[in-house]
Formats: C-alpha cells, structure tokens, sequence
C-alpha cells in the first residue's frame, strides 16, 4: 500500500517520525515550496534562501537513497501556494492508502491539520527530536516541575543523563551562569568563522529570491550558511572546536564590527532539522570530558538547548492559542521605523539591526538586551515587535520565537516565562559592550540632549508601570531607587521620555527601505 508522507521546510531530518517506516518500493516523500509561507511575514530574504536551497538539498539526499520525491518548486505554475492545495493535489496525483505527517512547529499548522479531508486517513505523528514531548510537558507542569526554566532544565538533565556525575550535577553544580558574564578584553580578535560557499542549487535558490521577495527586509549576500547535513556537521564541528572553549565567558559581550563573536550559530540547523539536539548536547559534553572546553562554556551551552529551548517550546504548547494575546503591560506603541531602517543616532540599535539586516542573525543579547530592551521600554504592541522578530531571523519560528519574545522580552505573558522583566538603562550596554563608544549619546548622562535614551526610557518604564511592577519581589530595588528620587528628576524623566518618543517615527508599512 502506497502511503504519502509530508515534510515541512523545518523537518529536514531523515530519521524524522514520518519517515521511520518509510518503504522505499512504494511509498512517496511530498515536498513543496508555499508561497504563502514566506510571506505570512515578511521574512528576511536569506531565511527563505536559507530554507528552500535546504529543502532541496534533502530531497536531493532523499532521491540518492532511492526514495520517490514529489517536490514542488516556487514558480512551478501549478503550485497552489498553501499546504492543503498542495497535499489535496498530491493525494489526486497518486492515490494514497494513506498520509503521514510530523507534527508541525507552528499552532496555525496544527489548525490547519485538524481541517484535512483528504479522502483518506491522516497520521499526524509527535516530532521526537525534542528532548520534551508535547504530552511530557503537560506532565511535568502538572507535577509543578516546569513553573520556571531551572526546574525543567534539572530534570531533563536528570533523563537525558546529561553532564551528570551520579545522581548529582558535573562540576558540582547545575547552573554556571555568574561565570558567563565577561565583557572582550581591549583589542581581543575572536576566531575567524566557518561559512559555506553556496553551490549552484543555492545561486539557483538565491535567483529565485531576488525575483519574487526582493522588496523583503535583509540582504541576500553574501550567503554563507550551510544548507546541507554535512555542511552543517562541519559548522558544529567548528563551534566545538574554535568557539566553545571561550563561548561561555563572552557570551554576554557584544562589539562593534563583530557579529558572530563565539556563539555556535547552529540555532537555524537545530530549528530545520539539519542538526539534532541530542547529537549537538552530546558532541558539547564530549569536549568538556576530553578537556577541549570548560564546564561553564559547555554547561551553558547546553542548557540553552537541554533548558532553555526545551522550555519554550513546552510553554507555546501548553498555552496556546491565548498565550499570544495576553498583553500584561497595556503596550499599544506601533513599531519604531528604525527596525527596519536601522536608521538612528544609538549606535547599539544601529549595529544590532546591520548585524541582523546582514546576516538574518544577531545573538541572543543583542536580540534581548538592546533591541528587545528597547521594545520593552517604549511600550511596543506585543504582536509588533513579535512579527519583526519572526520575520528578521533565519533560526525564528512561532514556537521558539513566540514565548521567547512575548514572554522574556516584553513581560507580555505577566512572568509565566521570566519572573521579570528584562528592562535595563545604557549602563548595561555601556558594561557588555564597545558600543557606546562614539556614540551620540554618552551612557553616563542620566538626562538632557546628550543623555542614552535608554536611561530616561528605562526609569520612565518604571514609572509609568508602577502599579502593575512594583509588587514584584524581583523590582523591589529599582523601585526603591525610584522612590527616593526628587519630583522634579522624576518629571524630567518623563518629559525627556515623551519627547523623545514622539520624535521617533513609526512603521509605515513596507519593509522596503
């Protein structure tokens, strides 16, 4: 019996649930490029590259072992341009006794899933690259194990066996982050970075995406992420190799003309499938036991997969679909221009949205702590700042990005992700990174013309969210440093704050700029 089994742009992995009982004599893998998920938001012009040459990329691998593809491309004149034309197509075409299906990453995809009639039945089976079943989480939340990420991250490092020394953590301890938090020495040079050549199937892909999303926000090139398996082997190994030694100490700092630093840069093969969680974990503890990384670089490299990615994850499951409405905070601003345009005198949002216009990747605290801190501080509408974070990053999709900006950039979700928020004045920027150097606004200046925006911003933060924050434990300091500031300082603050934001020009609309 033929059986038709789909495989999104994000299940890139050949021993992926849908195919693990895969007859080659008979049944038929279904791949196809929609546009409809390109543009749902306008995604950067190297993630949909990125995507598609390694969509094409497996179905070539696939076509090698003997396995029959059905691969519809992007300007294939037939193409429908949605999942469900293309299956309903594919299902006309050859007859299927059955449909085999992954889960998806995505709630909307799963919507769309549960609306199929297809003619035949359909097999919508769990995604076990994940360390955390959907059904686990539920699980553990009920036993009260998944309230806050270090819980989780305990007991998956528990099951997975996972940098553990008996029954207790490897090093003595389970979380080394207060060792992480280096600034780059003066005049330090961190390793030059592995990228990959793109080969004719990408020139073609990156063609493509010129012609039909080249109004998209980002440059196409140069194109340097690998697309293929064993480029993507060859990334991690050189992670491993030449990064993860030093990973942990600066993972924290950010430079000026360095947008890669020492961070892994395997989140966009992790999140397509090209790379496996439990291979990744597994190849990070190895170094760490052969004495090629320290325990602070490898433990906290892990818990950002084993922990950290597990955990989101579990919360988008868990709650939603209202978990993206929630709006703990009342943030109604519409969404500064500048992320788009990169266009302002604060060279840290400058050099974070080039480093993301330049490479559809910036690293996690640049994305939270100075774009996403931004956001917060000006009050941006939740599903504003969401979007832009989904379309602008090659590794973004709802599942992780979701939780992880509604949540733990924009306090949206009222802390079930972060118990506060992650709200901070120039001083941290000016601590972490060179950026402020040559800036137009000096990180010492607390008010007037010369003052970092982000310190009047982050006080008028306060301020203005009094009520809803000052209860918290965890803000009881800065709310009592605000407390025992004069009237009038307060009153500058806001003052400084309303006309700064009211000379900030918003979105209009076109990520063309």
């Amino acid at each position: 019996m033929k059986t038709l089994r789909l495989i999104l742009g994000d299940q890139l992995t050949r021993n992926l649930s849908s195919l693990s009982d895969l007859d080659p004599a008979h049944d038929v893998v279904l791949m196809v490029e929609v546009a409809a998920e390109a543009r749902y938001v306008p995604h950067h012009k190297q993630k949909i590259a990125f995507l598609l040459s390694a969509m094409r990329h497996f179905a070539q691998d696939l076509l090698a072992e003997g396995i029959q593809v059905d691969y519809v491309k992007l300007d294939d004149p037939a193409n429908s341009h949605s999942f469900t034309g293309e299956l309903t197509r594919a299902v006309a075409r050859h007859r299927p006794h059955s449909v085999v299906v992954t889960e998806p990453g995505e709630w909307r995809i799963w919507q769309m899933m549960q609306d199929w009639d297809l003619g035949c039945p359909v097999d919508i089976r769990p995604d076990d690259r994940f360390f955390c079943a959907r059904g686990e989480f539920a699980a553990l939340t009920h036993a009260r194990k998944t309230g806050r990420l270090e819980f989780l991250y305990r007991e998956m490092r528990r099951r997975a066996r996972i940098l553990m020394r008996d029954d207790g953590p490897e090093g003595g301890q389970w979380n080394f982050d207060p060792e992480n938090r280096k600034s780059l020495p003066r005049g330090h040079r961190p390793p030059a970075r592995t990228r990959f050549a793109p080969d004719a199937t990408t020139h073609e892909v990156l063609t493509l995406v010129a012609t039909h999303f080249g109004h998209h926000f980002g440059d196409l090139e140069p194109f340097g992420w690998a697309v293929t398996r064993a480029d993507a082997l060859r990334a991690l190994d050189h992670f491993i190799t030449d990064c993860l030694p030093s990973f942990g100490d600066y993972q924290d700092a950010m430079k000026t003309g360095e947008d890669l630093l020492y961070h892994s840069l395997i989140s966009p093969y992790l999140n397509c499938g090209l790379l496996i969680p439990r291979e990744v974990c597994a190849r990070a503890e190895r170094a760490f036991h052969s004495g090629a990384a320290p325990i602070n670089a490898v433990e906290g490299f892990i818990r950002q997969i084993l922990g950290w990615r597990e955990f989101v994850r579990g919360i988008y499951w868990a709650e939603m679909p209202g978990y993206a409405q929630t709006n703990y905070l009342n943030a109604t601003r519409d969404l500064p221009a500048l992320y788009w345009t990169g266009q302002t005198l604060m060279h840290c949002m400058e050099e974070c949205i080039g480093t993301t216009r330049r490479h559809a990747y910036a690293h996690h605290i640049q994305r939270l702590m100075v774009t996403g801190n931004f956001a917060l501080l000006i009050g941006v509408a939740p599903a504003q700042i969401e979007e832009w974070y989904l379309a602008v990053y090659a590794d973004a999709y709802e599942w992780v990005e979701l939780p992880n900006v509604h949540g733990m950039v924009m306090h949206a979700d009222g802390g079930r992700l972060g118990s506060k928020p992650y709200a901070a004045s120039g001083a941290y920027i000016d601590r972490m990174s060179d950026y402020c150097k040559g800036c137009a606004y000096d990180p010492k200046v607390k008010l007037g013309p010369k003052a970092c925006p982000f310190n009047y911003l982050y006080w008028n933060f306060l301020i203005q969210n009094a009520g809803t924050l000052s209860p918290n434990p965890r803000m009881a300091l800065p709310y009592r440093t605000l407390s025992n500031m004069p009237p009038d300082q307060k009153a500058e603050i806001s003052r400084s704050s309303a006309a700064f934001l009211a000379a900030l020009p918003t979105w209009n609309g076109t990520q063309d700029q």
